[in-house]
């Protein structure tokens, strides 16, 4: 059959599943939400046209692929917490009018909005605030875009007294109009897109801090206050969420870190840690475990300098990039030294130490390797966000016919890693170039498609985080979830033509001519410092026995057997079992309550009964019952439980 006419001036619109819908002439999202069914209308907050987002109100006026954005959908959510920030500011300016806005983005989460204003918030006027936004959204205000001249839109802001509005369209190029949107007697400066209404946007949300912030970041401006809340697509959404800041808070590292005797940080050294017996105990564990898993994966170690010349950083790239991220010193000989803030530099001068061989590659360079980075006090964040740390760093010098080989079986690694330390949910980001980067473009096109072509290979799906790679190669990030659902980023892998060309490392071929490797950046844990806070909130301090500070106490119950508890101390002791002995003059009750505060995963409890018998009485952690044993088969079994998983 021949097709259909078209209708004149008909519009075709083509839907995500692929079916086609024809409508006479321009047609807005909210008319095709509503033709396709009353549900999705009632949920739509914006819409998607040829991969560009806008308002559903903006018509179409030629054929499109068209995608109804709800909830649902991750641009939907962020839409709803961009909405929210500026459902606030209108909240605060009917409450407070004496009060100026300035800016007020989404974020993860969350929003928030930062004001000027003479009196501090307080937690009641959060209440209050609240309050007002969940009237703003059920007045259903609509929420319309305008376009103005810049210079109209400045002496608006002027005219009521948002001199920092003002000050923000200033800064646009004349010639530029500016999109303001209008809710109710509110207007505000914003690209958009945005709800068509406050009342779509649903009241699950909730205001939670006051902080501080420096007008555009810059500690020489005024000192704003911000709100912050967060937003979510659905009340149970909410709900969940607000569960699970409660356990999170429980799990705190900073307060746990105190509590079990871990590490402590001070004002003399902000951002570095101080290692306390049991902290440091867990970290060599963790260390140990990596340099063997390392080594049986062919991996040599390596250790550098940590003051390296500024000529070294210039030559690879990162002074440009991270100079403000360097601590640096001047010594007498008129040389700029820099504490490093990475180790590639230094291993590319390890691999160039000799001429290599194609039969010597791949080359897998490992370090446990100490850096530092003056990263901004405002984003320390106990053992998490530091300055001085160390990473699981290592560099494989490969050819490029050996990439897709060495990401399959670093993979496997990192995935058996993972496994151990109790995390198996681990997604996959793929990063590709970002707008500032070192090499020419055929360079990236290289490293992008033999990454891909490797990550498929080794059978992980991934996610596209576009423009997020490193400046001189893209990388894969391993994205782990914990126990009560918190994403945290983790390993990487980053395939680089770059610093080996730049550092002008080479290696002889098979057919006798100098080419230069390929150097893959991977790290499995990242951080150790940060990964040990994982694992500290992730278990609530209640490590498995194999990495538990202190893996059991031998506590009695009478002074009677002091010298049986001394000699099963010492008997676990060179056994390699981590043990510690409590014959205090205290109730048993006492002991076992304190031990368990402080999170001990087993107790051997011993009284002269046991001490005839050659026995223990075993409890364990979270466990109201007891287990009585001969002393030699509760050693047994604590050496199996105590392995590696």
């Amino acid at each position: 059959m021949p097709e259909a006419a078209k209708i004149p001036n008909a519009v075709t619109i083509t839907l995500p599943d692929g079916s086609k819908r024809e409508y006479e002439g321009a047609v807005t999202g909210e008319q095709i939400a509503a033709s396709i069914g009353a549900g999705l209308a009632k949920a739509a907050l914006c819409v998607r046209v040829d991969g560009k987002l806008f308002d559903l109100y903006v018509p179409i006026a030629q054929d499109a692929s068209v995608q109804i954005i709800t909830s649902k959908d991750p641009d939907g959510l962020e839409l709803i917490r961009h909405d929210s920030a500026h459902i606030l500011a209108e909240a605060v300016k009917e409450l407070y009018p004496e009060t100026q806005v300035t800016i007020g983005p989404a974020i993860e989460n969350g929003f928030y909005y930062d004001f000027s204003r003479p009196v501090p918030f307080s937690s009641d006027d959060l209440a209050t605030i609240e309050a007002r936004m969940k009237e703003i959204v059920a007045r259903n205000e609509n929420i319309r875009r305008e376009v103005w001249k810049r210079d109209d839109a400045v002496k608006f802001f002027h005219s009521i007294g948002e001199k920092y509005k003002a000050e923000i369209i200033a800064s646009i190029p004349a010639d530029q109009d500016v999109s303001l949107y209008r809710q109710g007697e509110f207007i505000d400066l914003c690209r958009g897109p945005h709800a068509p209404s406050t009342g779509k946007i649903g009241t699950a949300f909730k205001l939670q801090k006051v902080a501080g912030a420096y007008w555009r970041g810059d500690h020489r401006n005024e000192m704003l206050q911000r709100i912050y809340g967060t937003a979510w697509g659905s009340e149970k959404d909410l709900k969940n969420y607000l569960t699970m800041l409660e356990e999170a808070d429980k799990r705190d590292h900073r307060k746990l870190g105190k509590e079990l005797d871990l590490f402590h940080i001070e004002e003399h050294t902000p951002g570095m840690v101080f290692w306390h017996d049991k902290g440091w105990t867990i970290y060599r564990t963790i260390e140990n475990y990596i340099r063997n898993k390392i080594r049986s994966n062919g991996y040599i170690e390596v250790k550098t300098p940590m003051l390296v010349d500024r000529s070294l950083w210039e030559a690879s790239g990162h002074w440009e990039k991270f100079r403000e991220n360097m601590f640096v010193s001047n010594s007498d000989e008129d040389r700029t030294l820099c504490v490093k803030p990475m180790n590639c530099p230094c291993h590319i001068q390890i691999f160039k130490q000799g001429l290599k061989s194609y039969r010597e590659l791949p080359l897998r360079m490992a370090e446990f390797g100490s850096c530092h980075r003056n990263e901004p006090s405002g984003s320390l964040h106990g053992i998490m966000r530091v300055r001085g740390f160390v990473q699981d760093d290592a560099h494989i010098f490969c050819t490029e016919d050996q990439i897709t080989s060495e990401t399959v079986a670093f993979c496997a690694l990192l995935k058996e890693v993972y496994k151990a330390f109790g995390f198996t949910e681990i997604q996959v980001k793929f990063s590709d170039r970002p707008a500032k980067r070192a090499g020419e473009d055929a360079t990236w096109d290289k490293a992008e498609s033999a990454l891909k072509e490797a990550v498929i290979t080794a059978g992980l799906d991934y996610t596209l985080n576009p423009g997020e790679g490193a400046f001189y190669g893209p990388k894969l990030e391993f994205v782990l979830r914990d126990a009560i659902g918190r994403d945290w980023q983790c390993g990487t892998l980053q395939v680089d033509f770059v610093l080996p060309e730049r550092l002008d490392a080479e290696y002889v071929g098979a057919d006798g001519n100098k080419h230069r490797p390929v150097m893959l950046h991977r790290a499995i844990l990242g951080s150790m410092e940060r990964f040990i806070g994982i694992l500290i909130e992730e278990y609530s301090g209640k490590f498995p026995l194999w990495l538990a500070p202190t893996q059991v106490v031998v506590a009695t119950i009478t002074d009677a057997a002091d010298g049986y508890a001394k000699d099963i101390h010492a008997q676990l002791l060179k056994a390699g079992i981590r043990a510690e002995l409590d014959i205090r003059n205290e109730k048993i009750n006492y002991k076992v309550r304190d031990h368990s505060m402080h999170k001990i995963p087993v107790m051997y409890v011993v009284g002269a009964k046991e001490s005839e018998t050659k026995g223990v009485s075993v409890r364990r952690l979270g466990s109201e019952q007891q287990q009585v044993m001969a002393f030699a088969d509760a050693l047994s079994q604590l050496l199996q439980e105590s392995g590696i998983p």
